[in-house]
Parts: C-alpha cells; structure tokens; sequence
C-alpha cells in the first residue's frame, strides 16, 4: 500500500475539529503539522497527533515540515493569501467554504493554483454525503422524469452575536455566504449550471450587521425552479434539507432517512439512512488524497468553487437591490373590471386568473 498523503491544518477551529476527527485512523491521509494564530489552539489539536504545531501558517511554511496539502480552515478574507502561499511551494490546497469573498479573490486563487501546478478544491461537505450521491445517481436514472423544482433548507437557531462569520469584513456577509454556499454547491451538483437568482431577506432577529434569515429563488440553465431557506435565527423543525420533484416521482434528503416515490406508488422507497458528519469528512479527505496520488477525479473542481462565489455575489447583489414588484393599492372600481380572458399589463394572456 501507498504512504498516505501528508496533511497540514491551518487554522484549529470549530471546523478543523471535524478534520481532525476524519484523520483519525485514516488508511489514505496523515496529519503532520496545525498551524493557528492562537499558538495554543494548534498545540491543543497537534497534541492529538503527536505532530508540531506553529504560530500562523507563515512560521509553518517557514520551520514546518514539507506536506503534500494543507486544509485551509481560517476565515474566508484570508484565503486567497494562505492558498496563493503554499501554491507557490508546490503544495496542493482543499480550502474550506466560502471559497472567497468575492469573484476576484476566487479567480486569482485559482490562477495561482494552476501556474504552480497545484490541485485545488473548495471543501463542501454535504456533496461527500453518501446519501447524497446516492440521490444524484436516482435523479440521473430518469426514474423521477423531468425536475421541476428544488428545495432546501439549511435552518437553525444559532447566537451569532460573536462569531467572525457575522463580521462581514471577515466573512463576507452573514448566513446566505456562510450556509448558503453549500446550497448553491448542492443545487450546481443536481441541477447543473444556475442561470438566475433572486435573494429577500427576512427580519433581522439577532441585531446583527448582517442578514441572518434569507430565502433564495433559483432558475438553472435548463428552466429548473430551486428555493433555499437559510436562517441563524429559526429552525424549520424539518426531517429533510433536500427535496427535488419530477414530473414522476420526488425525492427526499433527510437528516436521519433518506427516500423516494415515484409517481402512483404508494410507498416511499428508503435508499439511505441520513446524514452522517463525520463519514461525509473522511470521504472529502480521501478524495482529495486519492486525487493528488491520480487515482480518482476530483469531486469539486476550482470551476466548481468559483462558480459557487459567482451565484452568491449575484444574490447579493440581488439583495441590495431588492426587486420587488410593488402591489397596487389604489380604490377598486368593479366597474372597470377587464373582461375575461383580458391580458395584465405586463403582458401575457394569463388564463383563469
């Protein structure tokens, strides 16, 4: 058997937590280095594996060991400079989501990636779930017809108050950056190519300088309808975060089951057993690692990330300017009632209305 690809952590927070735990026993990675600002998060984490720990990524690259990759686990602003720097060593990069903070930033993260030569990837976990990939195998037999429309919802309550990700000068904005980019990467995954995004968001209930409850409409290439709900501040108390309906049959992703039915069947077909955290990180891991040795494709590509940045800077954008269509509310006068059959104003016949 190959050695296993050696693996530097940058950054020893909340998420690297789940990476470490990925490492544990792994046959195909080795951790051989954390780095962190806070000298003592990364001595806590490298105790763990009986590895060094360094004071920031720049005293790693500088007096650490040379590994084949590093997990990039640090705030969204500083990722394009950590991934341009271990680029340069020739060092391959899984970095975490949001990818980047803007459109420019993903561009030149992936520019310096493929001068160096240097396998790059956004980590998003829910694609690495097998239930996952067991439900884009069912849609893409055909069995469920034609997509129509898309739904997920990513909801919890969760005190944001003092967290970097509701600093938009860290993280780029609030929920719909922070949750949302794994909606758009799982919507991409099934769906294809997204053409059209229109963001509303919801009251603001933490007093946070960010948007904490959002709902998303999406509209792919090929004319499929999607909606996200994401929110810091509500939990929608719901078994699934993934349902997509055909014109045959519907299918759910769910946190504990996973299932489908086709059209007049009267029974739901289970096919999984729901979303499993830390299988979904040893199976990122492993396809990183896998990818670097050249025995499997990568999962999600640069292509991939960047275009999930693109679809989140337009839904921003879309948020800003908030194009709402207003809702007249001057006097009704049944007198002037169009006849049947009379087209609206903005065109179109809309019949039975």
């Amino acid at each position: 058997m190959k050695e296993p690809v050696t693996f530097a952590l940058i950054g020893a927070g909340g998420i690297a937590q789940s990476y470490a735990a990925a490492f544990e026993n792994h046959p195909e990675a080795k951790l051989l280095a954390v780095a962190d600002v806070r000298l003592d998060a990364a001595q806590a984490m490298a105790e763990r594996f009986a590895c060094p720990a360094f004071a920031g990524h720049g005293e790693l690259l500088a007096n650490g060991p040379k590994t084949d990759a590093v997990i990039i686990c640090t705030p969204p602003n500083t990722h394009e400079e950590v991934t341009a720097s271990f680029a340069k060593k020739g060092v391959h990069v899984l970095c975490e989501k949001p990818f980047a903070i803007s459109t420019g930033s993903a561009r030149r993260m992936a520019a310096a990636a493929r001068e160096a030569n240097v396998l790059l990837t956004m980590a998003s976990k829910f694609r690495y779930v097998d239930d996952v990939i067991k439900a884009k195998s069912i849609v893409a037999s055909g069995i469920l017809g034609e997509i129509v429309l898309f739904e997920n919802a990513f909801t919890a309550r969760v005190d944001m108050a003092n967290r970097w990700n509701s600093n938009p000068a860290v993280s780029g904005g609030g929920v719909l950056i922070d949750n949302g980019t794994h909606s758009v990467d799982l919507m991409r995954y099934f769906l294809g190519p997204l053409a059209e995004v229109h963001c509303v968001e919801g009251k603001r209930i933490q007093g946070l300088s960010v948007e904490d409850t959002v709902r998303v409409f999406v509209r792919s290439e090929q004319g499929v309808m999607g909606s996200v709900d994401l929110s810091w501040s509500l939990n929608k108390e719901l078994d699934w975060y993934l349902n997509i309906y055909g014109s045959h049959g519907t299918i759910s992703v769910g946190w504990k089951e996973s299932k489908y039915r086709q059209q007049g069947g009267r029974d739901w077909v289970v096919f999984g057993k729901g979303y499993n955290k830390n299988q979904a990180f040893r199976s990122q891991v492993s396809n990183f690692a896998r990818a670097i040795r050249g025995t499997e494709p990568l999962l999600i590509s640069w292509e991939d990330a960047i275009a999930s940045v693109d679809v989140i800077e337009a839904a921003y954008q879309s948020l800003r300017e908030a194009p709402w269509t207003g809702v007249s509310g001057s006097p009704i006068d049944l007198t002037r009632t169009p006849a049947p059959g009379t087209a609206f104003a903005r065109g179109g016949n809309h019949a039975g209305y």
